[in-house]
Formats: C-alpha cells, sequence, structure tokens
C-alpha cells in the first residue's frame, strides 16, 4: 500500500453527499495497477470466448464481471484503509461488497450518454440517504485522449420520470450535465468512491489505447444491488479471506 490516511467521516460525507465523488491519490503503488492491468487483459481474454461474457455498453466499449479471486489484488483493496473508512462512513459498519467488474473503452469508443447506474433507491427518495457506492481503480495512466470518465457534480440528488429505467436523463437536461462537467484523469494507484446516482458518461477514446478500470460496488444493509450481480467465491478462497474480508461479502 501506498497512502493510508485515513479521511475524517465528516469529510468522506461531505464529498459524496456533495460533488457525489471523491478519490485518494496514489492509494496503492503503480506495479499494483500493473498487476491489475495483467489481470483485466487474461480475464477480458477469456469473456469474449464465452457467449455473453462481455457485456458492450456502446461502439468498442464493454463491461465484465468477474469472481474477486480473479482479481490478485482483491484483498488489498478490501482491506486498504480509505476504501474501509469511506465505505463504513457512508454505508454504515454492515456494509457488503456485491460487485466486481471492469469496465474497458477501446480506442473508437464513443461518447455515451449521460446516465446514471441504476433508479434511485426509496431511500435516496424519500431520505436522502446514498445506500451504495461504486469505487474506481484505473489500470493505466488516464490521459485526454483516452476517452476519460466524466461526471457531473452534485447531481446524484436530481429526479427525472419518464426514462428509461429511470437511469438515463432526457437530452433537455443535458445543458445542466455538460455545464456542471468534470473530466478525471486517474494515474496508476489512484482510487476513487463515488455514488452511482450521480450523473456520468464515458468520453470517446481517441488514443491508440484502452483505457481499463476495475468496478467493486458496495452496498449498505437493506440495498438491492446485489440482486443485479452474482458475486461468488469458491470455498477455497472463502477459507483463506482474511474475516475482515469475509464478513463483508455477500
Amino acid at each position: 500500500m501506498c497512502k493510508t490516511e485515513i479521511p475524517e467521516p465528516a469529510e468522506i460525507m461531505r464529498g459524496l453527499y456533495g460533488d457525489g465523488i471523491i478519490a485518494r491519490k496514489g492509494a496503492f503503488p503503480a506495479i499494483f495497477a500493473d498487476r491489475l492491468r495483467e489481470d483485466i487483459e487474461t480475464l477480458f481474454r477469456e469473456a469474449l470466448a464465452i457467449p455473453g461474457g462481455a457485456l458492450p455498453r456502446g461502439p468498442e466499449r464493454f463491461y465484465v464481471e468477474v469472481q474477486p479471486e480473479r482479481i490478485s489484488g482483491f484483498v488489498e483493496i478490501a482491506t486498504h484503509p480509505w476504501f474501509k473508512a469511506v465505505c463504513a462512513a457512508v454505508l454504515g459498519p454492515d456494509y457488503r461488497i456485491v460487485e466486481v467488474g471492469f469496465d474497458i473503452p477501446f480506442p473508437g469508443a464513443a461518447d455515451q450518454p449521460w446516465h446514471r447506474d441504476f433508479a434511485p433507491p426509496a431511500e435516496t427518495v424519500r431520505e436522502r440517504r446514498l445506500n451504495s457506492l461504486a469505487f474506481n481503480l484505473t489500470a493505466v495512466d488516464t490521459i485526454p485522449e483516452m476517452g476519460p470518465f466524466e461526471i457531473a457534480p452534485g447531481t446524484q440528488w436530481d429526479m427525472f420520470e419518464g426514462c428509461p429505467r429511470g437511469m438515463f436523463p432526457p437530452r433537455e437536461l443535458w445543458p445542466r450535465y455538460i455545464e456542471r462537467a468534470q473530466q478525471k484523469l486517474p494515474q496508476r494507484g489512484d482510487i476513487s468512491a463515488r455514488s452511482a446516482l450521480t450523473i456520468h458518461r464515458g468520453t470517446a477514446n481517441r488514443s491508440d489505447q484502452p483505457r481499463p478500470v476495475l468496478v467493486v460496488g458496495v452496498d449498505a444493509p437493506g440495498a438491492i444491488n446485489a440482486q443485479h450481480h452474482d458475486l461468488q467465491v469458491t470455498r477455497d478462497y472463502a477459507a483463506r479471506l482474511p474475516p475482515e474480508v469475509l464478513e463483508h461479502l455477500t
């Protein structure tokens, strides 16, 4: 591990309830990200050989969900003090890791439509409470030509109706997101946490390199995102996991 400074809960809450995204620069050494990239490249090749193994998310853009044990640095992520502090502050001490996967925009990937990852749950609509987080770890040093992740801070509370699956805001709202848009250029070893409800998109990859990113989804007790994922571990892997990781797996 690199940086282990733990932010105060108030700082974490201010960031995620305010902008909807926070990050820790240099949380892991660059070699950790290099190993992560090797894992992703191997897993993507395997996914392509399986019907439906790689989910298209637009031209030259794919998402693949994997078992935690296939990511060699999963335990280091799940036990990192910053990761644990953010999860506990926002989701409570009994948070659950429900998703491990990766997103890859290859050269030629186009701008995605503005979207959120799922419709706002009742807890957010009625109580203005966040009950899930998405952590991203880049496996490469991001440059502007690679099609960076773009996010519109503060939009996790936006409500709109009549849109597909409650995820895609109507085009008449897009000027609001374009005005607020921030492109993120994370480097190897960085980690970020965001509300999956904050409006965001992947942008066009005009480089000659893919931009692989690991995604770890985490829920508060009672959240239902686990129903949309299939996180599994073998008994042998579970037996080798530290208790502080095993107790937080679905």
